[in-house]
């Protein structure tokens, strides 16, 4: 049964402002959830191939954030994903307690490279480690790195990294990582 004339008014008034909040100019396929919001940053990784693949990441900065990360989610869309930064590069563990989304684990070096990409299963308890320091982690929905070609030795950086060069010898940024490239 069709809805009177005032409440078709109302429901396409309505369906019109929710469509304009939505960010993005039409047609740009650029919605506001492909922008960072609070608490969120851009990461970018370029693979062996020069492409350049994008993601909105949390960052888990604190220890509770950090013990908490992916906890309880069951679900992450293909662009997004959590960065665990160190303020100092270290041999990192990880494990899946209380996570139910199987998850791809990239293990970040100093230099931006990436150390190793490991799975992470659901639930699993086992510690997962590149077995040499980084800088960070970075997990994603598992599978996504394989289907973006993206592997060992692809660098990585996040933040602002295009208005400024990395950062001065011994400062820690957590929301901007911009290793110089190497030669």
């Amino acid at each position: 049964m069709p809805l009177p004339l005032p409440r078709r008014a109302l429901a396409l008034g309505l369906l019109l402002s929710v469509a304009a909040c939505r960010g993005g100019a039409p047609g740009d396929g650029k919605a506001q959830a492909d922008q960072p919001r609070k608490g969120e940053i851009a990461l970018q990784i370029t693979n062996g191939a020069g492409e350049k693949r994008a993601f909105i990441v949390e960052l888990a900065v604190t220890e509770p954030e950090q013990e908490r990360g992916l906890m309880e989610r069951r679900s992450l869309a293909d662009n997004r994903g959590m960065l665990f930064p160190f303020a100092f590069p270290a041999t990192a563990n990880f494990w899946m307690k209380n996570t139910p989304l199987p998850l791809d684990l990239l293990f970040i070096r100093p230099d931006g490279t990436i150390a190793a990409i490991l799975p992470g299963m659901p639930n699993d308890l086992h510690p997962l480690t590149a077995g040499e320091p980084v800088s960070a982690v970075l997990e994603i929905r598992q599978g996504r790195a394989q289907a973006l070609g993206i592997g060992p030795g692809d660098r990585v950086q996040w933040g602002d990294c295009a208005n400024g060069a990395a950062s001065p010898a011994g400062v820690w940024e957590a929301d901007r990582f911009c290793p110089a490239p190497s030669r």
